[in-house]
């Protein structure tokens, strides 16, 4: 990587060798990447890497560093990164402007005040983002096809489970943020500082619907946003007589897949979530978070909401029936 990151310095930089083969005074060497931005990575990110080096009279040198074969790619991979400082957010960026940007820094800053108001677990109350050029481009950030990401606003990656927090980014698709209001930015971005808020309090424990519904509870709170006009796909579903049967399951939430489908999902969920605060408070949905990713989910509703799956997912369905006929 270089020697900074648009002007930021690295805390930790480091490469781990897993196999090396030399060719006289070449050598390559399969490795993985630790690094750290400092102020503003509380722990380490990898990267899988192949480095080329090159012997001369001093030693070996680095020549070349680029990802591993079928390894996700780094920002300063594509471009020379830029990069803009907000009051709780660092956005970095290659190929955007200095005016786009800003207006990402300015979204992620208003984002985290709100995400702290529904969240009062500890978090380190800021966010990288990461602003790539195109779609195929954050595609290859992330690793995967650029279809599974096509008309998403953003995502975010990162590690679940407690201790150190993980070096998080939410990642910007051009193409999907580019389409959307200034109010379904404001939800888009506000949904994924949510997932890094509670990152530590979430485990492979938590279920899909809880952790995309309660960022989604997070966005949509004190909008005033209604159920017929934060739902629309699910409204249509309950008004032709197809009200679901259970929560959603994990595999619903899947990227590029039936768009409607995952889009009945997270608003599945949303509304799962909205009913937990509205009925029994928002402390005990926040409780009930904790809880999902230490417990099992029958154990946390009981002790969270004193229910079962059952009785939530009657009282669930019962709302939809209200609220989306």
């Amino acid at each position: 990587p270089p020697a900074r990151l648009a002007g930021i310095r690295w805390t930790t930089r480091s490469y781990r060798v897993a196999s090396v083969r030399q060719d006289g005074v070449r050598a390559h060497a399969r490795a993985e990447l630790r690094y750290r931005l400092a102020g503003y990575d509380a722990a380490p990110a990898a990267s899988a890497r192949e480095v080329e080096l090159t012997r001369d009279g001093t030693g070996w040198r680095v020549t070349a560093d680029r990802p591993a074969p079928g390894a996700p790619a780094q920002l300063w991979d594509q471009g020379d990164p830029a990069a803009v400082r907000g009051a709780h957010s660092l956005v970095l960026g290659v190929g955007r402007s200095p005016r786009e940007l800003s207006a990402l820094a300015d979204g992620a800053d208003r984002a985290v005040p709100a995400v702290s108001a529904a969240w009062p677990g500890p978090w380190v109350f800021w966010v990288v983002v990461m602003a790539p050029a195109t779609l195929f481009a954050m595609a290859a950030l992330l690793g995967r096809p650029a279809d599974t990401y096509r008309g998403l606003g953003a995502v975010t990656t990162g590690s679940t489970g407690g201790g150190p927090a993980p070096a998080d980014r939410v990642v910007v698709n051009p193409e999907g943020y580019a389409g959307l209001s200034e109010a379904g930015r404001r939800i888009v971005l506000t949904h994924e500082v949510t997932h890094v808020a509670t990152r530590a309090a979430t485990s492979a424990r938590t279920p899909q619907w809880l952790s995309e519904g309660f960022a989604d509870w997070a966005a949509y709170r004190g909008t005033g946003t209604t159920p017929a006009e934060g739902a629309p796909e699910l409204a249509r579903a309950v008004r032709r007589g197809d009200l679901p049967g259970a929560l959603p399951a994990d595999g619903d939430f899947a990227f590029g897949g039936d768009p409607s489908a995952a889009a009945r999902a997270y608003e599945g969920a949303w509304l799962a979530c909205r009913l937990v605060a509205a009925r029994w408070g928002e402390a005990a949905l926040v409780r009930l978070y904790e809880l999902a990713g230490r417990e099992p989910l029958p154990v946390a509703l009981e002790q969270a909401l004193g229910t079962d799956p059952a009785g939530l997912t009657a009282a669930w369905q019962e709302t939809l029936r209200q609220e989306l006929r």
